[in-house]
């Protein structure tokens, strides 16, 4: 069985340049990075980027050892202007395009998108969001790559059931899950639960702490809460996951006064090679410890 792999998102410090998310993420020991392709930020927008850019940006991660393990790239699918819903359609498809040209030897890194909506209009909103998925799906299969549904507390598509029944429905290979467990376990949801249900479909995982339950809740730095990562970890690996386990850091974190992404990313580092070796479960990283490659 393959080796969890220890990555940082982006998001964490998504109005830095590229190249300065890169140096932090190499610096701080993890072995992948996600970039996020947002048009409110100026490092990266699939929409603008050239050609030449792109072929910059993979001799970048290149250089720097780092595997670029998804994209996050969000848009609107229940947009209700028919003419900015084309136009987030488009995004998402460009941002597949982007993944495709930024492909390492595994593939196209999976484009990761959250659906919107609320959990009050579910019923109406899951049969668009299905259409909507499925079209882009089909984008994703063209450029040989895969999206992948980010689940988030408040939207729609917020509990595993949910997500459960999007995935039979769209029933495509290229349709996939980025599993952040946080959006679950701030719903009170135990990972015993939603586990078995999501696992099958995750190409992709991302990992904060949290605290409460919502809407009175608050998502941490990992480390900062009392979340039980070396059980997380064990139920992966005996899950059958074996990818990416990336860091996210919170807007939420992001606005305290003394933020610094650094930081953050050394700490997060520190936590979760901690409970890999209490767990006894194999993470790959480029610091000094268990499963250091």
């Amino acid at each position: 069985m393959s080796n969890l792999r220890l990555a940082f998102s982006a998001w964490a410090m998504r109005e830095l340049p590229v190249e300065q998310q890169i140096a932090i993420v190499q610096r701080a020991g993890y072995v992948g990075i996600c970039l996020v392709s947002d048009d409110r930020f100026a490092a990266l927008d699939a929409m603008r980027i050239s050609s030449a850019e792109r072929r910059a940006l993979r001799s970048r991660l290149h250089e720097a050892g780092l595997s670029l393990t998804a994209i996050a790239g969000h848009a609107n699918l229940l947009e209700p202007d028919a003419e900015q819903l084309r136009r987030n359609m488009d995004r998402i498809r460009a941002g597949l395009d982007l993944a495709a040209d930024l492909a390492g030897a595994a593939g196209p890194p999976p484009l990761v998108s959250m659906g919107q909506g609320k959990p009050e209009t579910y019923a109406t909103d899951r049969t668009r969001l299905a259409e909507r998925f499925g079209e882009l799906a089909h984008h994703a299969a063209l450029r040989g790559g895969v999206l992948a549904l980010e689940p988030h507390v408040g939207q729609a598509m917020d509990q595993p059931e949910k997500v459960a029944w999007l995935m039979q429905t769209v029933d495509s290979p290229c349709f996939r899950l980025n599993l952040d467990n946080s959006h679950f376990e701030v719903m009170g949801r135990d990972m015993d639960e939603y586990l078995p249900q999501l696992l099958p479909y995750a190409v992709h995982t991302d990992l904060k702490d949290q605290r409460g339950r919502s809407p009175d809740h608050e998502f941490l730095v990992p480390g900062e809460g009392d979340f039980a990562y070396a059980r997380y970890l064990q139920a992966l690996r005996d899950g059958g996951y074996a990818g990416y386990l990336t860091v996210e850091i919170s807007v939420m974190v992001q606005r305290r006064p003394d933020y610094d992404p650094s930081e953050v990313a050394a700490r997060s580092f520190r936590t979760l090679v901690a409970a890999a070796r209490e767990a006894g479960v194999p993470l790959e990283h480029r610091g000094a410890g268990i499963g250091a490659v």
